[in-house]
Formats: C-alpha cells, structure tokens, sequence
C-alpha cells in the first residue's frame, strides 16, 4: 500500500490504492498510525484500515507505537477498534515499545482493554532494544513492551525478528531461538514457566496468532517442524540448540549432525556426544 509522503493516511488518499492491494489478493491489513503527523491523524487511520478489514474479513496486523514516547498510544484505539467491529482473535499490535515509558496508572487500563478486545501483541526484542532508548543517557529504558504484564492478562504474545540485516538491524541471522534468548533476558522471565513461555512466544503462540491451520505435533497435522539438540524447551533456548533436521511436509529438507566434542583432559572422556548425554 501506497503512503503519501507527507505521512498523512486520509481517506482520499489511502481507499483507492489500499482497495487495489486488496482486490489483488491481500489477506492482512496493515498500517503505521504512529508515522501519521498527529494522533488524530493516526487515530483516523486505525479507523479506517480496521473498518476495511471487518467489512472483508481480514485480519490485522498494525505496526502499532514503535517508540520511547509514552504519549503514542496508538494500541488504545486499535484495541477499541476491535472491540466495537467484533474483530476478536484477528487483530495483533506489533513493537507497542512506547508501553516501556507510560505511567502504571493508564497501562491498569490498557491492557485488560486489549485483553477484551482480543488483540494479540508481537514483541521484537533483539530490534526493540537497539533502537528504542537510544537517545537516553542514563538510566536508559529497555525498550520492549511488558511482556510480562501482558502474559498475566491472557494476552497472547508473540516474538518477532522483524529486521534480518537490512539498516535498522545488520546482525540479523533469522534465528528464533536467539530471539527468545534476548526476549528472555530483557523481559527478566528467567523463571522455569516464564521461559517456557518464550519458548512458546516463537512457536506455538505465532501459530495461533496467524490462525494456521494443521499446526501441531499431532496425527494430520502437516509436519512441518524442527528437530532441535536439546532435551526441553529451556535447554534449547539457553544453548540456542542445533538443528538436526528441518522437515517440511513430511520431508526432511535440512540436516546438521549432532555436535561431538573431542577433549583431552586427564580422567576424562574422550568425546562427549550432546545428543545422549
């Protein structure tokens, strides 16, 4: 979808090109309300695109608050949105980073609102943290949303990568379990459940957000899955296991032996082999 340079989303000047991207086959709304030149503007653009994607059964993902103000609060009018065009469980706000610097106070309202709503969030910890905060000497904030707060909610959240080196982010390996590494640590969820829970945040929960169908370790679902070097979640996340095999459809379509490792040390094994320790 085409955006006028001057950042404004008004009707006119957003409907004939977002209707054309639709006609084409587009089966997720997007937008940027915080790119807008003043919250009205971005309040009048959530409008608009919810309405668009309840009127044709579309699902939404806005690019929603990516930034340390706490005055962006863009997720509040997403979050009505839903709520009033009864698009529960089709609605998912990305980054809302600018929840890092709002007040106690106004997040005690916010959040049971998305929960309400039926919105999902998409934290992206290893973007987040590089760019959010940025300008602050010190005490610099930790630029990514309240998981945590969000979880106890019943929120479903998700991880992201987001950027994988493009200019914003030129570390990016695409790896998923690196990013529930970061998100782990910057979200302090170091707890036996909270980290099974990121774990979760890059699998089973995006899943649910996006609606796949067949998605499962379970008869007739569609095998696409990842075999990991790892004995359960936790150690796969703390190790940022190896891939032994990746299977789409069935069919193994990449391998990685599993590691061995050669010691010579008095009294010790000679290998040690980290798929039967």
């Amino acid at each position: 979808m085409a955006f006028p340079q001057d950042g404004l989303l008004r009707s006119k000047d957003a409907l004939p090109s977002l209707v054309r991207a639709l006609d084409m086959g587009v089966e997720v709304v997007g937008g940027i309300p915080h790119y807008e030149r003043t919250m009205a503007d971005g309040a009048e653009s959530v409008r608009i695109l919810t309405e668009v994607a309840a009127e044709r059964g579309l699902r939404v993902d806005m690019h929603c608050d990516e930034s340390d103000d706490p005055c962006s609060r863009h997720i509040e009018t997403l979050a009505a949105c839903s709520q009033r065009l009864g698009l529960h469980g089709r609605v998912t706000g990305s980054h809302l980073t600018s929840m890092h610097s709002m007040d106690n106070a106004y997040v005690a309202k916010l959040i049971p609102l998305i929960h309400e709503a039926g919105v999902s969030v998409v934290a992206n910890p290893l973007i987040n943290i590089t760019l959010q905060g940025r300008s602050d000497t010190y005490p610099k904030r930790r630029g990514m949303t309240r998981v945590p707060e969000l979880l106890e909610a019943g929120v479903p959240v998700a991880f992201g990568h987001d950027c994988v080196m493009d200019p914003w982010y030129s570390l990016g390996s695409a790896d998923m379990l690196e990013v529930a590494h970061m998100g782990l640590h910057v979200a302090q969820m170091t707890g036996e459940e909270a980290m099974r829970a990121c774990f979760d945040a890059v699998t089973e929960t995006p899943a649910r957000i996006l609606g796949l169908e067949g998605y499962g370790l379970a008869p007739g679902c569609r095998a696409d899955c990842v075999l990991l070097d790892a004995r359960d979640p936790v150690e796969a996340i703390r190790l940022r296991a190896t891939r032994l095999a990746v299977i789409r459809g069935g069919r193994i379509i990449a391998r990685t032996e599993p590691a061995h490792a050669r010691l010579d040390l008095p009294g010790r094994p000679q290998t040690v082999d980290f798929w039967n320790r």
